[in-house]
């Protein structure tokens, strides 16, 4: 009898568990996820002045369309790095087109800050990424991944630190408050079992 009981117990509570699960797989599947094998592109305009982020937003576009074009159909790391390294100088044809500054056109590992988009932490490192810096280099930034192509992402046009901002941290604050409640939930339905057979 306890074994038919328990068996229709795990039934009913079956389904709440599977859409929990499901609920957080959908969750997690929102967030953009940089591969391990990704090749970025990081822009530091002049300054923030007006005319400098627009700058920085023009040579953006084009950079990153032109680049898109070249490796949307590779399936290899080698052969982005290849296409890349080999047109280096169509990259900085496009940069020279659109700004006036001096400027650097740069391929290899590049330091990026930590970076909070949409929920999701990019940790600070050194990825490979093409770096651009314009003039003085000392105004926001700007970077997306160019291989695998995500640069319609954009995950950063601020500053380049990392900042919590109060409805990340209230959001964070609120799933946890969330889990607590299924796990104070879950141990009362398991306790009240334990009770019923004992």
């Amino acid at each position: 009898m306890r074994v038919i009981i328990l068996i229709l117990i795990g039934l009913i509570l079956m389904p709440i568990f599977w859409v929990d699960t499901v609920a957080e797989e959908e969750e997690e599947s929102d967030f953009v996820v940089i591969p391990d094998e990704a090749i970025r592109l990081r822009i530091l305009a002049d300054s923030n002045s007006e005319k400098d982020q627009a700058e920085k937003r023009q040579i953006r576009d084009e950079v990153s369309e032109q680049i898109t074009e070249w490796v949307e159909t590779l399936t290899s790391i080698d052969e982005a790095r290849a296409t890349i390294k080999q047109n280096l100088p169509e990259i900085e044809a496009i940069v020279d087109q659109n700004t006036d500054e001096s400027f650097s056109v740069e391929f290899g590992e590049v330091m990026f800050p930590d970076k909070v988009y949409d929920r999701f932490v990019y940790p600070a490192g050194e990825y490979e990424a093409i770096l651009i810096t314009l003039g003085e280099g000392e105004g926001d930034n700007w970077w997306c991944v160019l291989f695998p192509p995500l640069c319609f992402v954009e995950f950063s046009d601020g500053g380049a630190v990392l900042e919590h901002d109060e409805d990340t941290e209230s959001m964070q604050k609120e799933a946890e408050s969330e889990k607590e409640e299924e796990r104070e939930t879950t141990f009362f339905i398991w306790e009240w079992l334990k009770n019923l057979f004992n």
